[in-house]
């Protein structure tokens, strides 16, 4: 370059590429509209158990509908209705919900459902089920729940090497839906070193949206300076986004709620933001994103797109009767 490079050329110009697909999933839209279809047909309050889908904009609009969200199951008053979050539950809170005469609205994501009866399958075939996943999150509580003493928790590539098994030749995998997907075939490897007769599930656990974001976010962090993903800090798969970004070369990337978070300085000497959000985010966050950044000079937005989704989910069959009279019928009895 010589010092003709010190010469101030034009500045290249200022970019946002735009990942798709991002946002909603079916999983999480079916769960999101549940809550407003219950509160719609039964009045408020409904009761949520843990929060529906894993984003702070979204519980909180939730709330000032009339919903009610609560840790436990015992803290639902009798003859009242309470909804099962995206991420799964237990076997055991289907039990506490009718010992507390609950009605039940299970907006448990069907990907998710499909783990569990995965689970339930291989336990009762008396297999060692490894769950790839990470430790306290509500869908691998959800998923353990279903077969304790056969589930162990795999808690990404360190955890392999502590793995013990009854007979290694009836040892299957299984995992959180949401995880990245290189680092969930990272521990797989090294679960198969262990375990060479180790059997893979019937199809992918990892779901479809899960695998699609990150798609997305690989082909936009190679061409990226700086990656803004939109989701909030609980949201297992917007952090996974994070990491895909920065393993696909882009120079930094931050995980925001809202486009207030965005520190200014993150923009210094970018001259292209990539901007993608997770499985749980409505759109009109990441429009604020572009609205923040296009007042900063970046209007020139170009989509990536990874895959085209056209996958959408029935709403949960309870919504189809009248549970408010079935829960205030199970209180008279």
């Amino acid at each position: 370059m010589g010092p003709m490079s010190a010469t101030p050329g034009p500045q290249p110009r200022r970019k946002v590429l735009l990942a798709a697909p991002r946002g909603y999933c079916a999983g999480v839209d079916r769960a999101v509209i549940a809550v407003e279809k219950a509160l719609e047909q039964y009045g408020a309050p409904v009761y949520v158990r843990h929060e529906i889908v894993h984003n702070k904009y979204v519980v909180k609009t939730l709330e000032k509908k009339g919903a009610i969200f609560v840790e436990e199951t015992e803290e639902v008053p009798e003859g009242n209705i309470v909804i099962f979050s995206a991420h799964g539950v237990a076997p055991v809170v289907h039990d506490e919900a009718k010992r507390g005469k609950l009605a039940t609205i299970d907006a448990t994501c069907p990907l998710v459902t499909k783990v569990h009866k995965e689970a339930v399958r291989f336990a009762n075939e008396d297999y060692d089920i490894l769950l790839i996943g990470h430790e306290g999150h509500e869908e691998v509580i959800g998923t353990s729940g279903e077969a304790p003493e056969h589930i162990q928790l795999v808690d990404g590539p360190k955890d392999v090497a502590g793995v013990e098994v009854r007979d290694p030749d009836k040892v299957v995998w299984l995992s959180q839906t949401t995880l990245s997907v290189d680092e969930t075939m990272e521990t797989v490897d090294a679960l198969q070193g262990r375990f060479p007769n180790l059997l893979s599930p019937p199809s992918d656990d990892i779901c479809y949206a899960t695998q699609n974001r990150q798609q997305a976010v690989k082909q936009m962090g190679a061409h990226a300076d700086l990656v803004i993903v939109v989701g909030s800090r609980n949201s297992s798969n917007s952090k996974r986004l994070v990491e895909v970004a920065l393993g696909a070369g882009a120079t930094a990337s931050y995980l925001v709620d809202y486009a207030e978070e965005i520190d200014e300085a993150w923009l210094e000497g970018v001259t292209t933001v990539g901007v993608t959000s997770g499985a749980s985010v409505p759109e009109i966050l990441v429009d604020g994103v572009l609205e923040w950044l296009a007042a900063r000079g970046y209007e020139d937005v170009e989509t990536i797109t990874a895959a085209e989704e056209s996958i959408a989910f029935s709403l949960p069959k309870e919504l189809r009767r009248d549970l408010r009279a079935e829960a205030e019928a199970a209180v008279e009895d």
